[in-house]
């Protein structure tokens, strides 16, 4: 890959919420979940997690409690072939940095493989919720963790062409 072909696919990236059924080759799972891990972290720690769900049964459950939550009794991650949910403990300061940058290159990463991708960040409020806990004591997630952000992954059903948002830039 050429720099311009790194600059093109996080040019070009966009959220994508309508995915279609086909699953994620294995291969390319592990290459997007690669690039998560081997991010920056604050002090070099990597103490986060990633905990990858590809069974439909486990992220509907899921989604479900959350959707009891939020009062939302359709909520369902828009349906992802795989969620990968970015953890950290309570405890590290940095954690929410850290775990933003694990997902940050797993969306470069899925993107440069065709596979749409769009953030999740309703976990990090609840979390300590006991029904929230008790659904990540289900997936083996451990008891100091707060899901921090999580990446819904799949292959779009339609493009995302719009425009990205314009953040302000002050150059000096």
């Amino acid at each position: 890959m050429t720099n311009n072909d790194f600059l093109t696919t996080l040019l070009s990236r966009r959220s994508i919420r309508t995915f279609t059924d086909r699953a994620i080759d294995r291969a390319d799972l592990e290459a997007i979940v690669a690039a998560g891990k081997c991010a920056p972290s604050g002090r070099n720690r990597h103490s986060r997690r990633l905990t990858v769900i590809t069974d439909p049964a486990k992220i509907a459950a899921l989604a479900k409690v959350l959707g009891a939550e939020l009062g939302n009794d359709a909520y369902d991650f828009y349906r992802p072939a795989a969620l990968i949910l970015v953890s950290d403990a309570d405890g590290n300061h940095l954690a929410i940095e850290d775990c933003a940058c694990a997902l940050t290159q797993i969306f470069a990463a899925a993107h440069s493989l065709g596979i749409g991708s769009v953030w999740i960040n309703q976990f990090k409020n609840l979390c300590g919720r006991p029904n929230v806990r008790a659904a990540l004591d289900t997936i083996e997630m451990p008891a100091d963790h707060c899901v921090w952000g999580c990446a819904a992954l799949g292959y779009a059903a339609a493009p995302n062409t719009a425009p990205q948002g314009e953040d302000s830039v002050c150059w000096l």
